[in-house]
């Protein structure tokens, strides 16, 4: 599982060292990684074989034409990018998605279990105050509704 995050700094040549961590659970049919433009967020998304096979059958599953299917594909695999690393376990970030999200600088790279963001750093720190909030709210919720489901079984 990609865990934890990493604050990295892009080389003038867009370049990122990849977490050691991170480079071993990508192993697959090619030494890298890819990335494309999120669809739940204004990050880089990604991964390895397995995020790709993931997408893959989320795609598969719908039938040819539909608008979510053809939007997926052009979202996800239109925009994918197979990135290599070098032998200093760098990956080069396409031009193009470091325009769409403002990678320049500082990057902050977030492992989410299947799969990996990569954020501009002070765009990071606010989309990371707002899923704390969430997430708090949201444990909350589920933790009343556990309680009252116990309470009306006890009855």
């Amino acid at each position: 599982m990609f865990l934890s995050t990493f604050e990295k700094q892009l080389d003038a040549k867009r370049r990122i060292v990849v977490p050691q961590e991170f480079r071993a659970l990508a192993a697959g049919p090619f030494d890298g990684v890819i990335c494309f433009p999120s669809i739940e967020a204004d990050c880089i998304e990604g991964g390895g074989q397995a995020l790709f096979d993931r997408y893959m059958g989320v795609i598969e599953e719908l039938p040819f034409g539909d608008p979510l299917r053809s939007a997926l594909e052009t979202s996800v695999l239109g925009g994918m990018a197979r990135l290599s690393f070098d032998t200093a376990g760098r990956i080069t970030l396409p031009e193009s998605l470091c325009e769409m999200f403002g990678l320049t600088d500082w990057v902050v790279v977030v492992g989410l279990g299947d799969r990996f963001q990569i954020w501009q750093r002070e765009a990071f720190h606010a989309h990371r105050a707002a899923q704390r909030e969430l997430a708090r709210e949201g444990l909350a919720q589920l933790r009343a509704q556990q309680r009252a489901a116990k309470l009306g079984a006890a009855q």
